[in-house]
C-alpha cells in the first residue's frame, strides 16, 4: 500500500512542516556556507586544475600556461591572466544550447569571464610572472547557484598549482602571488540576510550580491542589485559582513588543500 503526505496534510500539525526560525529550507543557518570541497590536480594535463563543489554547484577549473602575451603587452615585461567560462548543456535542470551554437558567448558569459580574470590578476604580481599568459578555464558541470563565485574560489587553487609548476620549471624563484582571493554570494531572501545563495534562494531574493575579497580583507569587486525595493546602508553593511564571514571560511578551505603558500611581499 502506498500513500502521499498530501493525503494526511490536514491532520498534521502545521508547525511540523515549517522551517525553524533562523534556518533555511536546506537546514542551513542564515550565515552558513553550503558544504565546500576543493580537489586540486583534478585534471591530468593542465599545469593547474581543481574541482570545486559548493553544495550542488560543481565547477572544473584549469589553468594553462602560454609562453606569450597579448599584443598590447608585448615588450613590457609583464604577464597576463585571462579567463573563459562555460556551462555544460545539462548543468541545469533543463538543457541549454551550447553557446557555440548560438553565435558566441552571451553578455552574461563575457561579464563572468572578465570578473574571474580581474579577481585573479588582483593577487598576482604581473611583472614577476613574466611575459606569459595564464589561461583560466572554468567549466560548470552542475549548477545550483553561485557558479561565478565558485569559479573564482576554485580557479585560485588551480592558479597556485600552475604557478608552482612554473616555479619548478625555473620560471621564477618565488611565487608571484601577493594574496589569496575568494568569492561568495549574499542576499536578502524573505527579509533575512543569507550567505551563499543556492538557485532557489537566488531566484527569490529581494537583493542579490556577489563579493570578491582578498585574504587581507580588501575588496576586488562588489556586484549588488535590488530586484525589487531599494536597500539602505544598514542592509548593505549586513550583506558585506555576511560575505566577509563566508570568504574567510573559503580562504581557510583554500589554505587547507594547498598547504604552505609563501606570498610575495609587494614592493614599497
Amino acid at each position: 500500500m502506498s500513500f502521499r503526505i498530501g493525503d494526511f496534510k490536514a491532520q498534521i500539525d502545521p508547525t511540523v512542516l515549517q522551517t525553524p526560525p533562523g534556518t533555511r529550507p536546506d537546514g542551513r543557518a542564515l550565515d552558513q556556507l553550503r558544504p565546500v570541497t576543493i580537489t586540486p590536480r583534478y585534471i591530468k594535463h593542465p599545469e593547474g586544475s581543481a574541482l570545486i563543489e559548493v553544495g550542488e554547484t560543481k565547477v572544473i577549473c584549469t589553468v594553462s600556461v602560454e609562453e606569450r602575451v597579448p599584443h598590447f603587452l608585448k615588450g613590457k615585461g609583464e604577464g597576463w591572466i585571462t579567463s573563459e567560462y562555460g556551462m555544460l548543456p545539462r548543468a541545469t535542470s533543463t538543457r541549454s544550447q551550447r553557446e557555440t551554437g548560438r553565435g558566441g558567448p552571451s553578455g552574461r558569459t563575457h561579464e563572468i569571464q572578465r570578473l574571474i580574470g580581474r579577481s585573479l590578476r588582483a593577487v598576482v604580481d604581473m611583472a614577476a610572472l613574466g611575459e606569459r599568459t595564464l589561461w583560466v578555464d572554468c567549466d560548470v558541470i552542475q549548477a545550483d547557484g553561485g557558479t561565478r563565485t565558485a569559479s573564482i574560489t576554485g580557479a585560485f587553487v588551480a592558479l597556485v598549482e600552475a604557478l608552482r609548476h612554473l616555479q619548478k620549471q625555473g620560471a621564477f624563484a618565488e611565487l608571484p602571488l601577493l594574496d589569496f582571493v575568494a568569492a561568495t554570494s549574499v542576499g536578502r531572501v524573505g527579509g533575512s540576510i543569507c550567505l551563499d545563495l543556492n538557485y532557489d534562494e537566488d531566484s527569490k531574493a529581494e537583493v542579490d550580491m556577489n563579493v570578491v575579497k582578498t585574504g587581507q580583507g580588501r575588496f576586488v569587486e562588489i556586484q549588488g542589485t535590488a530586484e525589487g525595493a531599494p536597500f539602505d546602508d544598514d542592509h548593505l553593511l549586513s550583506l558585506l559582513m555576511a560575505a566577509d564571514k563566508g570568504i574567510k571560511e573559503l580562504i581557510a578551505c583554500q589554505k587547507k588543500v594547498l598547504g604552505e603558500v609563501r606570498l610575495k611581499k609587494p614592493k614599497g
